[in-house]
């Protein structure tokens, strides 16, 4: 399963792990090429919207929402 995990240099400096799609997650995910959002414990599908095949877990936090909010 790890080999179905990349990682992308960020202009910050940041490293980001990307899923590919058909990889069994637990999580939240935005899709690498869109940035369309899923949360789900399943098999990653491609994009819907854009068909797109690599995803980014989202940081979780038990605030994460709760910032986003404010």
């Amino acid at each position: 399963m790890l080999e179905d995990v990349r990682s992308a240099d960020l202009r910050d400096g940041v490293y980001v792990e990307s899923v590919a799609a058909g990889t069994v997650v637990a999580g939240e995910y935005h899709c690498s090429d869109c940035g369309y959002g899923v949360t789900l414990r399943a098999v990653l599908p491609a994009c819907p919207m854009c068909s797109g095949t690599s995803w980014d877990q989202v940081a979780w936090s038990p605030f994460t929402r709760a910032r986003r909010l404010q």
